[in-house]
C-alpha cells in the first residue's frame, strides 16, 4: 500500500509531482480549518503545509498514522511542535529555501520606507506632484542593526553593506570571529538598540522573541529610528510601535508580517509612516518552487530511510540514519528491551553509558533508542526515537547518561544499567564489523550473544551436567537450541547461561527449569 500524503495550503504543484514520482499517493486540498483537518488526518502518513493550516494538539490526537509534517517554508509557529514530538511525529521545514527571496524583500521594504516610495506613488496617481513632501533618507553611512544573524540576516547584511551601511547585529549563536569575517560587529541586544539607525528582525517567533521590541526597547533607540519586520508578526509589539510612530520616536516602519493575518482594520495599515505588504517575503516564483521541491525531497528521503534534513524536533533521527551509528542504535533498542524484561520490581534508576570514540558523540541517540526499546515492553502507546524522552519524563523515569573513554577489549561498548527491586542489573553490547550486533556483558558475566528472537537466560552453579540437564528438559518440550553462550565468574562458582531458541518458552517450562537443582533466576526474553 502506498504512503499517503495530504498537501494543504497553496503549495506549488511541483511538490506533489516530486512525491508522486517517488511512489507516494498524494491528495492536494486548499487550506483546511482545524475541524476539517481533524476529520481526515487519520488517513495520512504525511502532512505538508505552508502557513495557513494550523496543526494543533487536537489535530494530532486524531493523526494515528501520521509520521511527518512538512512545512514548505521556514517558520513552524502554526505547528504545535511539542505536541508533534509527544506523538512521535517528525516536523520538518525548509529554512534555506526562501533565504534570498526574504532578504531581497527586506531590502525592497527598507528602500521603500526610507524613500517614501509607496506614499509618493499614491500621491502621484491621485493627480498630485508634491516632491517636497516625500524627501527621503540615504542608506550610505547609516548603521543597520540586524537581530538574528542566520542565513537571511547574513544575506541582508551583505546587501546593506553594498549600500555603504555599517552592519551590527545580535545573535547568541554566532561567534564574534565568524561575524567578523562577514563584516558584522556582534553586540549585545541593548547596544544594537542604542546604536542602530535602522533595525531589522530575522528571528523565529517563540516565547523568547515574542514582544522582543516593545516600549522599553524602543525607549533605548535613537530618536527617528526605523524598523523592518519580514520575519514573524509579534516580534515587534504592534501597539508599542504605533505609539512610537505617533510620538515621532520611530520615523518609519516596514512590515510584511502581523500578529493576526490578515490583520483586518489595523491602525498600522493606515499610518502615513508605515509601508506594508501581505506576508510576501517568500513569495517569489523561484522560492515557492524551491521550497515545494525541497520539502518533497526531504520527506521522500526520510520515509525511504536515506537521510533526514530540516527536522526541527528529531536530531536523533539524523544520527540514527548514519551508516556507522545505525547498528548501535538498533543495539541500544534491543538492550532496552532486554532490561525491561528483566525488571524485578518498581524501576528505581536507568543509566546509559556510552564508551568509546564513536558512541561518545551520539549519547543522546543511544539513550533515545534504549528508551524506545525499554518503554515498548511496558506501555501500550507507540514510542519512537522522537518521543522516547518525553514518554519517560511523563512516567517519572529519570535517565542517566554518561560518556566514557574506551575500556577493555571493545573499541565501543554500550551499557545499560537498571535498578529495580533493590538490585542493579547491567547489560552491555557492541557491534563487530559493520553490522554484527552482540550482547557481551550481563551482570558482570562475559559472553557473546546474538540479540535476536527468543532467548532463555538463567544462572546456575558452574559444575558438570548443568547444561545437559537444561538441554534435556528443553528437548522434551520440543524446543530447539539455536545457539548458546556461557559465562562464569570463576571455576565452580556462579555462572550464566544464555540460549537462543527457535520457539517461545512457556511459563510452565520456565517453572520446570527453575526447579532444577543449581538453577536460578530463569527468564525468557524476546528481542
Amino acid at each position: 500500500m502506498k504512503t499517503r500524503v495530504l498537501i494543504t495550503d497553496n503549495v506549488e504543484s511541483s511538490c506533489a509531482q516530486v512525491l508522486r514520482a517517488e511512489g507516494f499517493q498524494v491528495d492536494q486540498k486548499p487550506p483546511l480549518k482545524t475541524g476539517e483537518l481533524k476529520e481526515i488526518i487519520g488517513n495520512y502518513e504525511v502532512l505538508i503545509v505552508r502557513s495557513s493550516t494550523k496543526v494543533t494538539e487536537d489535530v494530532l490526537s486524531s493523526a494515528g498514522a501520521l509520521k511527518v509534517i512538512g512545512r514548505a517554508g521556514a517558520g513552524v509557529d502554526t505547528i504545535d511542535v511539542d505536541a508533534a514530538t509527544r506523538h512521535g511525529v517528525v516536523v520538518m521545514n525548509t529554512p534555506g529555501g526562501n533565504t534570498i527571496s526574504t532578504a531581497e524583500h527586506t531590502m525592497s521594504l527598507l528602500l521603500s520606507m526610507v524613500r517614501n516610495i509607496p506614499q509618493a506613488h499614491a500621491s502621484l496617481v491621485s493627480g498630485k506632484w508634491d516632491r517636497k513632501a516625500y524627501i527621503g533618507t540615504e542608506l550610505q553611512g547609516k548603521t543597520i542593526g540586524i537581530i538574528g544573524l542566520g542565513k537571511i540576516g547574513r544575506e541582508v547584511a551583505v546587501r546593506c553593506q553594498a549600500f555603504g551601511m555599517t552592519a551590527i547585529g545580535f545573535d547568541p549563536l554566532l561567534g564574534a570571529d565568524q561575524a567578523g569575517r562577514l563584516g558584522i560587529e556582534v553586540l549585545s541586544l541593548e547596544d544594537v538598540f542604542t546604536r542602530s539607525d535602522i533595525i531589522t528582525v530575522h528571528t523565529p517567533l517563540n516565547d523568547e522573541t515574542r514582544g522582543l521590541i516593545s516600549d522599553p526597547q524602543l525607549a533605548k533607540c535613537k530618536d527617528g529610528v526605523r524598523l523592518v519586520n519580514c520575519a514573524r508578526g509579534g516580534i515587534i509589539d504592534e501597539d508599542a510601535l504605533l505609539r512610537a510612530l505617533d510620538s515621532g520616536k520611530v520615523a518609519g516602519a516596514a512590515l510584511d508580517v502581523f500578529v493576526k493575518e490578515p490583520p483586518g482594520d489595523h491602525a498600522l495599515l493606515k499610518h502615513p509612516k508605515v509601508v506594508v505588504t501581505p506576508h510576501l517575503g517568500a513569495s517569489t516564483e523561484e522560492a515557492q518552487d524551491k521550497v515545494a521541491r525541497q520539502i518533497a525531497s526531504q520527506v521522500a528521503d526520510f520515509l525511504k530511510g536515506h537521510t533526514i534534513a530540516g527536522a526541527v524536533n528529531a536530531d536523533v533521527l539524523a544520527q540514527a540514519l548514519h551508516d556507522e551509528t545505525k547498528p548501535f542504535a538498533i543495539l541500544a533498542e534491543k538492550l532496552g528491551m532486554f532490561q525491561a524484561q528483566l525488571l524485578e520490581g518498581p524501576l528505581e534508576s536507568l543509566t546509559v553509558t556510552c564508551g568509546g570514540p564513536l558512541l561518545s558523540g551520539v549519547a543522546e541517540l543511544m539513550t533515545s533508542a534504549m528508551l524506545k526499546g525499554f518503554l515498548s515492553q511496558l506501555v501500550s502507546e507507540p514510542v519512537h526515537l522522537i518521543n522516547a524522552h518525553v514518554k519517560a519524563r511523563e512516567r517519572g523515569i529519570a535517565v542517566g547518561q554518561k560518556s566514557v573513554p574506551a575500556a577493555g577489549p571493545y573499541t565501543n561498548l554500550l551499557r545499560v544499567e537498571c535498578a529495580s527491586g533493590g538490585r542493579m542489573r547491567s547489560v552491555g553490547g557492541t557491534v563487530f564489523g559493520s553490522d554484527l550486533l552482540r550482547i557481551v556483558q550481563i551482570d558482570g558475566y562475559h559472553l557473546e550473544i546474538t540479540p535476536q528472537g527468543h532467548l532463555l537466560v538463567y544462572k546456575n552453579i558452574d559444575r558438570p551436567g548443568m547444561l545437559a540437564a537444561a538441554g534435556s528438559m528443553l528437548a522434551s518440550e520440543g524446543i530447539n537450541i539455536a545457539a548458546l553462550a556461557l559465562g562464569r565468574l570463576g571455576p565452580g562458582g556462579s555462572a550464566m547461561t544464555v540460549m537462543n531458541v527457535d520457539s517461545p518458552i512457556t511459563g510452565a517450562v520456565l517453572g520446570r527449569l527453575q526447579g532444577l537443582e543449581g538453577v536460578s533466576e530463569v527468564r525468557a526474553v524476546r528481542l
